[in-house]
């Protein structure tokens, strides 16, 4: 046998054994009409464990490649090779291979989890279907007939929805901005995309938030990017750290949500958001906002955002409908300098021709509307209700066992555990009585955190949540019922 295990290496033996084998049957070395060597003689051949072995013919197996065939040994798989002795693409390989990461597993399950209709689902980050405007929607379909152009749109966006999203901004966040300098996008998300992909190369150094939604998504290791944390307090992150991470690592770009931050809550205090552009103006390093929840300040005084204080261009804001409007809309849209925003719309007509024009249409009668800004006093009132509902459920039902500031606007809550226990297996358990919610591991290195979201959830059911979820916790802590609070 012509192979050599690389023992230095930081592939796994048993991977290194699966891709041998998987080349040798590509390759012919292996025939499809005699069984592939025996565990027994292939760990003997290699010098490895024989457990070494079965590992490596499980992954092939998983992959469709081989079959274990009981009284005859490991064979290459009959559903890889036709009657004519032709291959069939290894799916599973190219599944695995591709340069666009998938989810976190956990991620990937917790939306699965969530599609059962009885779960009670205080882990996806949108509002509540009463919380939609659909008798609004209704009342524009049913007024407004539809005349748009059907073909292909302006490459930044309908011009319409542009400028009044412009008047949007001016009105509700203090931004002055020209319809020239904005992009439509599929939300905030594909907006996050487009700046990665086009405004940073592989090997690039940025920095996000510790603990931060940005940390969950893999589309920084997709690119090739090195992320570096910056540590959050009740305040948000301290801009001096940008400092240090620069002089250490030349940081290209910084992601920061300053308003009603995801996970935490919080709000950046006016002083920090100022110094982080002082930061970014002496070190030349471009900030990317992320705003989705400023507007749903409950009190309605809106803060000012890093973008509205920008007087160098070095801001680029991101800010959408999803999670004032309706995250279905799949409407959002990026600000930044004109030369930028068109990169940014170059890079989009590649990937989509640009952005559907019903919900463009829709997304403009509705934002120019006077029932849009009656929507948005619902929805803040509707908000700060659930998470007063939240906080009383976590103490009656919890009591000392957490700790958690009530954030003053936003959809999510922040809730630290008292107690020891891995919150991956309190998921599961949670899971099992119908109620999920998002393990804070997942948005950074700290542990012992979970995720609410209230603005996903009617009051009945924040109730009834927060009693399955002290249920879940309980039976993992092993704590006798009476200790808890009825």
């Amino acid at each position: 046998m012509n192979f050599n295990l690389d023992r230095s290496a930081k592939t796994p033996l048993y991977k290194q054994i699966a891709t041998y084998i998987e080349n040798g049957i590509s390759t012919g070395e292996f025939s499809p009409d005699v069984p592939l060597p025996s565990e027994r003689h292939l760990a003997k051949e290699l010098q490895v464990n024989r457990s070494t072995v079965v590992a490596a013919y499980d992954e092939l197996q998983s992959l469709g490649i081989v079959e274990r065939r009981k009284g005859s040994g490991t064979h290459i798989s009959t559903d890889i090779w036709g009657i004519s002795d032709k291959r069939i693409p290894n799916w599973g390989r190219y599944v695995e291979d591709g340069s666009f990461l998938p989810n976190l597993p956990l991620v990937q399950k917790i939306r699965t989890e969530t599609q059962n209709n009885e779960m009670i689902n205080m882990a996806s980050g949108e509002l509540a279907a009463d919380l939609f405007p659909a008798e609004q929607f209704h009342s524009i379909f049913k007024e407004s007939p539809f005349n748009e152009y059907l073909g292909y749109d302006h490459p930044l966006g309908n011009v319409d929805l542009r400028e009044t999203i412009s008047k949007h901004l001016a009105a509700y966040k203090g931004i002055s901005i020209d319809a020239a300098s904005i992009l439509i996008t599929s939300g905030a998300q594909q907006a996050l995309h487009l700046i990665v992909q086009c405004l940073l190369k592989p090997g690039d150094a940025v920095a996000i938030e510790d603990p931060s939604y940005a940390y969950s998504l893999p589309l920084f290791k997709s690119a090739g990017l090195r992320t570096f944390l910056l540590k959050s307090d009740k305040n948000g992150v301290q801009p001096e750290e940008i400092v240090e991470l620069h002089k250490k690592h030349r940081i290209r770009m910084v992601f920061i949500n300053p308003d009603f931050q995801n996970p935490t809550g919080v709000q950046m205090p006016l002083n920090r958001r100022k110094r982080i552009l002082e930061i970014s103006s002496d070190y030349g390093i471009p900030v990317v906002e992320d705003d989705p929840y400023s507007i749903t300040a409950f009190d309605g005084n809106v803060a000012s955002s890093l973008k509205r204080m920008d007087t160098n261009g070095n801001v680029l804001y991101i800010s959408s409908l999803s999670k004032i409007v309706a995250s279905g809309l799949r409407i959002g849209w990026v600000l930044g300098p004109e030369k930028v925003i068109q990169r940014l719309a170059d890079a989009k007509q590649q990937i989509d021709f640009g952005h559907s024009i019903f919900p463009q249409w829709v997304a403009n009668t509705f934002i120019g509307s006077q029932q849009f800004d009656e929507h948005i006093n619902k929805v803040r009132q509707q908000l700060e209700e659930r998470r007063k509902q939240l906080s009383k459920a976590l103490t009656h039902f919890l009591g000392d066992k957490v700790a958690f500031i009530e954030p003053n606007g936003g959809i999510h809550l922040w809730c630290k555990l008292n107690e020891p226990v891995d919150e991956f297996q309190l998921l599961d358990e949670s899971l099992k009585r119908g109620f999920a919610f998002v393990p804070g591991s997942i948005f950074g290195e700290s542990k012992g955190f979970v995720r609410f979201t209230y603005g996903r959830s009617t009051n009945a059911d924040i109730w009834e949540g927060i009693s399955r979820f002290a249920k879940a916790l309980q039976y993992l802590l092993g704590i006798n019922n009476s200790s808890y609070h009825r």
